[in-house]
């Protein structure tokens, strides 16, 4: 118990510090190449462990809280808000403020996209070593009790369509099944050089937390591995598993937010933390895949249009260059409380999920009981 939970911390501070680095690395790299002069970049929070400046004049920091980073653009101050003595230290030509509105933009939708770049670069690694994973449509196992055990399906049958309908890949089979639950139809089966048409019922399940019902089959697929790919054709490969993530990621969230899932499938950090541990349990190869998807999911929440998200400074932008000036500090200023609110609840929610999860709750009502 004490050697997983080690594992879970230490996996999670390796995997929540790369990711986090490279975030704000992107940062770091569009404000040099904007002209922007970068005071601080700092690994994690609270005070410095080891600091260290360049010839540039930025203090690199290693902080004792690994959980985050940030970087500080020299005149991120608003002018308008800037005291005398922040003004006189001022770098003319080297200040975030002064720079323009696309100048700025850049320099903020360059973390989300260097994540974006970072799951494309892990997957290329990992293809062009260990090739490339790929899902075939053969049945490998079957659950006991299911619908495809009630159909009598069997291991070594190759699922080819629904209902008279051709599929001709796992992901398409699933989303038919997901959206016919209780559905009576048939399944076109290949077994042992045969074509079948095979009865079944789809069977019906609610995630634990609730939710609208989804259909069942409960069947395994067969996963097969390729010779490791060329460098060119692993960076493509990387390029669609990215796009593809990216795509199965907002479909996720949406059918959170239009009811289709429960909110209470939400995980929080502590849930990244115990996944990071189980997935390192089984080595290097299988934490890259998993880094690759935490990468996205880290791109596409900076880019949720939340003032204290880097998607919100994006919209604030976007309005200066629609109306051709700043947005009112005003206003700034309280879309940031709202946006930090929105930030702090989305953070109790899913850490709350996560204890809801882990049985702590129950634990307590038992204990009290």
């Amino acid at each position: 118990m004490i050697h997983d939970s080690l594992r879970a911390i230490i996996a999670f501070v390796f995997v929540l510090g790369v990711l986090v680095t490279i975030h704000e690395f992107g940062h770091y790299l569009a404000a040099r190449w904007r002209g922007i002069h970068v005071e601080i970049f700092s690994i994690g929070f609270g005070p410095a462990l080891v600091r260290w400046a360049d010839r540039s004049g930025t203090e690199w920091r290693i902080c004792c809280l690994p959980f985050g980073g940030y970087v500080l653009p020299h005149g991120m101050m608003n002018p308008e808000t800037a005291t005398p003595e922040e003004r006189a230290a001022w770098i003319p030509g080297k200040t975030f403020h002064e720079k323009s509105v696309w100048s700025r933009a850049a320099v903020i939708v360059a973390g989300p996209l260097f994540n974006f770049l970072l799951s494309i670069v892990l997957l290329a690694c990992l293809y062009s070593v260990t090739g490339m994973p790929r899902i075939t449509n053969h049945v490998s196992t079957i659950l006991p009790h299911s619908a495809a055990a009630d159909a009598g399906l069997e291991k070594g049958d190759v699922i080819t369509g629904i209902g008279g309908h051709s599929l001709d890949s796992v992901a398409a089979i699933q989303e038919e099944v997901s959206v016919s639950p209780g559905l009576k139809t048939t399944l076109s089966v290949t077994r042992d050089g045969n074509k079948l048409e095979v009865p079944v019922t789809i069977g019906s399940g609610t995630a634990k937390s609730g939710g609208s019902a989804h259909g069942l089959l409960g069947v395994g697929f067969m996963v097969e591995k390729t010779p490791p790919l060329a460098l060119p054709q692993a960076v493509i490969a990387g390029i669609k598993e990215t796009w593809s993530m990216t795509k199965e990621t907002v479909r996720g969230l949406w059918m959170i937010l239009t009811g289709q899932h429960s909110a209470r499938e939400l995980g929080g950090p502590l849930k990244i933390a115990q996944l990071s541990g189980q997935v390192a349990q089984y080595g290097f190869a299988s934490l890259l895949p998993f880094m690759a998807l935490l990468s996205v999911n880290l791109g596409l929440i900076n880019l949720f249009p939340i003032p204290v998200l880097d998607g919100g400074k994006l919209i604030f932008y976007i309005v200066e260059a629609v109306r051709g000036r700043p947005v009112p500090v005003k206003v700034q200023e309280v879309c940031f409380q709202f946006g930090l609110a929105a930030v702090a609840a989305l953070f109790l929610f899913s850490t709350f999920n996560d204890l809801s999860s882990f049985g702590l709750f129950k634990w307590i009502t038992s204990f009290v009981s």
